[in-house]
């Protein structure tokens, strides 16, 4: 890949790039608010037991993977993808905040369930509308910039829920949360404003086009990349394998509390490492960003399978998934948006969303149940494993 020229590198970030940024930062803030309250609002305000929570995130975590490869199809005309980014971010924020206002569990399921679809819903439109406006030699900041955004508000929503807890309750905290959300769909209308004018394209049925997306580089770039997401768990893993090393000696609120110290700091390694992750994807390679990505997240693995019994210890193996998780989001969406074909981007970007969601659900689900029937150190041997095999299919890919 080319050295991009210093005029590219000076006009990458634009009102655009910055609207859409500015978006994921709010969004992120607003969703977390509902999501840190969650659990409290179910098992002590309506009295829910625990399996009811699992339920309700395993449902809308399953529609909001399916609304992702849905999006994509919708996502690949340009006009269409400009109203569906501005509904998803609404309906999210609106449907999010009025759990609050639930008076019985099945009330929090449908909320929840709907705004984790509309969530999924905008995915592959923001990803492509960004595409859009941003020339090629910069995707991998401008991903990165975005990444960085959405992490940064991962750490300020449970942050602000836990103040506004403080100052006037759970139900209020949720109900507020409309407020980033909404603005988060303002910023959105600002960026669009500042894109260039939409083609104008004769209108199609919607088709999600997985074959044409699957052909050529891109297609063999996916192999390596299911691999990946097939052993990527969700964080809350990495959350209870703390609590249980650091949890004797100790009293289990005092586990818990170190332990999500450990995940505020992954969450801060990887907003630091997605801006210059995606630099040097445009410098170099977004596959060779990938690649260290998927090695980092390897060697993070076989940490949390040592099982390093102390806080100092468990630090480093967070901060290499950290700044592995910010790799890897960045150098994803990066490379499709430089291989897709133009009239295909959304569909692209649904595909690659939808193997993100399915893909770690399989793999939170088959590593919990290694973890129960063996041990957490088999669990974390077959993660592992995975990485193994996406390096693989990701070398191989680029050699071709």
């Amino acid at each position: 890949m080319t050295e991009p020229t210093a005029e590219t590198s000076e006009r990458w970030l634009t009102p655009g790039v910055r609207g859409i940024g500015t978006a994921s930062f709010l969004a992120d803030v607003g969703h977390e608010i509902p999501t840190a309250l969650l659990p409290n609002l179910l098992t002590v305000t309506l009295g829910a037991p625990a399996a009811a929570l699992g339920l309700i995130e395993g449902v809308s975590d399953g529609l909001a993977g399916a609304a992702r490869l849905a999006g994509g199809a919708i996502a690949d005309d340009p006009q269409r993808r400009r109203a569906q980014a501005v509904a998803g971010y609404t309906t999210t924020a609106v449907l999010s905040s009025l759990i609050g206002a639930a008076t019985a569990v099945w009330q929090v399921a449908v909320l929840r369930a709907g705004a984790w679809a509309a969530r999924g819903l905008r995915v592959p439109a923001r990803n492509a509308l960004l595409a859009d406006i941003v020339p090629a030699s910069a995707y991998g900041r401008a991903y990165g910039f975005e990444r960085a955004m959405d992490n940064l508000g991962a750490i300020g929503g449970p942050l602000l829920a836990l103040a506004l807890v403080g100052l006037v309750g759970t139900r209020t905290a949720i109900a507020l949360s409309i407020i980033p959300g909404l603005l988060a769909a303002l910023a959105i209308v600002y960026a669009i404003r500042h894109a260039p004018r939409a083609e104008q394209r004769e209108l199609k049925p919607l088709r999600l086009r997985v074959r044409p997306v699957l052909t050529g580089r891109l297609g063999r770039l996916m192999v390596g990349v299911s691999a990946f997401e097939f052993g990527n768990v969700a964080a809350t893993l990495l959350i209870l394998r703390a609590s249980e090393l650091l949890a004797p000696g100790r009293d289990q609120d005092r586990a818990t509390q170190l332990a999500l110290g450990l995940y505020i700091a992954y969450n801060v390694a990887a907003t630091v490492a997605s801006l210059p992750a995606g630099r040097l994807g445009d410098r170099r390679s977004a596959v060779l960003v990938l690649v260290l990505g998927v090695a980092l997240f390897g060697l993070a693995y076989a940490g949390f399978a040592a099982g390093p019994a102390s806080v100092l210890a468990l630090a480093p193996w967070f901060i290499a998934a950290g700044i592995a998780i910010g790799c890897v989001e960045t150098a994803e969406h990066a490379a499709v948006a430089a291989l897709a074909p133009v009239e295909l981007r959304g569909s692209a970007f649904g595909l690659l969303a939808a193997v993100q969601s399915f893909g770690n659900l399989a793999a939170s689900a088959i590593a919990g149940l290694l973890w129960t029937l063996a041990s957490p150190r088999v669990a974390f041997a077959y993660l592992v494993a995975w990485m193994v095999l996406a390096l693989v299919g990701l070398l191989l890919a680029e050699r071709r």
